[in-house]
């Protein structure tokens, strides 16, 4: 899987992606992380990749030429104009993060880690020329109903997510599959040690269930006596009906209506 970021804060990225799972997954060559100043592809010698919005208003917008060269050149051809539009491919994905963007969730970072590349365009300043969105990139992105100043963090964080899903990435498979907004379990595997456990008639997305380790206990608060047990079927069954009561108190929306 290769990772593109377009940013005009290159060094941004200088941080984030050099611990945890992305570092490990880069080393195993598992991801190729290339990072491109869009300054680069500007022709003046202010550099500048914004401009006032047509029909007034606050702020700058990001440029339309900078954005199609910089992905342009990434590509290695051209992706057409109006008169006569390139065909994309199907396994590269061309990402513009905004707040205006469909929301980012978990089924989305699946469908992404099945791809072979994905192209981030990081916005800035008041919005991105709206060419760019609709004639660009192949899908427009939001992390949350909330307004950031930039495109970098969320690029990150999907990057993020995508990552931990491939194959390989993490020390052990399974904990992609036994987290919140995983599908429930297949019903064969209900008794494995671990496992999230099946649900029969399933009630929506479930956050993760409670993890708990040692000690024991821990200023009067005690670790659930059926998880010490040892017998999995029960902690499976009590996984389960905790995952469900979290999401009920923590996120509701994630369940169908006659579950909440």
């Amino acid at each position: 899987m290769r990772f593109d970021l377009i940013t005009i804060f290159p060094e941004f990225f200088s941080g984030p992606l050099d611990h945890g799972i992305v570092r490990r997954a880069r080393e195993a060559n598992l991801v190729q992380i290339h990072v491109q100043d869009l300054r680069e592809f500007t022709h003046d010698r202010h550099r500048t990749v914004d401009d006032r919005p047509f029909g007034g208003g606050e702020g700058m917008v990001l440029k339309p030429d900078p954005l199609f060269a910089a992905v342009e050149s990434l590509l290695g051809h051209g992706v057409g104009d109006a008169a006569q539009p390139v065909p994309r491919d199907p396994k590269t994905a061309i990402i513009l993060l905004s707040a205006a963007g469909k929301l980012f969730t978990q089924e989305t970072a699946r469908r992404y880690a099945q791809l072979d590349r994905i192209i981030f365009i990081c916005g800035r300043y008041e919005g991105v020329d709206e060419r760019v969105a609709e004639h660009l990139a192949t899908e427009e992105l939001s992390i949350g109903d909330y307004v950031l100043s930039g495109g970098e963090l969320p690029a990150a964080m999907i990057l993020d997510a995508v990552t931990r899903l491939l194959p390989g990435a993490l020390g052990n498979e399974a904990s992609s599959l036994n987290e919140s907004f995983s599908a429930p379990a297949d019903p064969a595997a209900a008794d494995a040690v671990g496992a999230r456990p099946a649900v029969p008639s399933a009630p929506g997305l479930l956050l993760d269930f409670p993890h708990y380790t040692r000690p024991a206990e821990f200023r009067g608060w005690s670790v659930p006596e059926i998880l010490i047990g040892g017998n999995h079927a029960e902690v499976a069954k009590w996984r389960r009906a905790a995952a469900l009561e979290k999401t009920r108190r923590n996120r509701p929306d994630l369940l169908l209506p006659g579950s909440r």
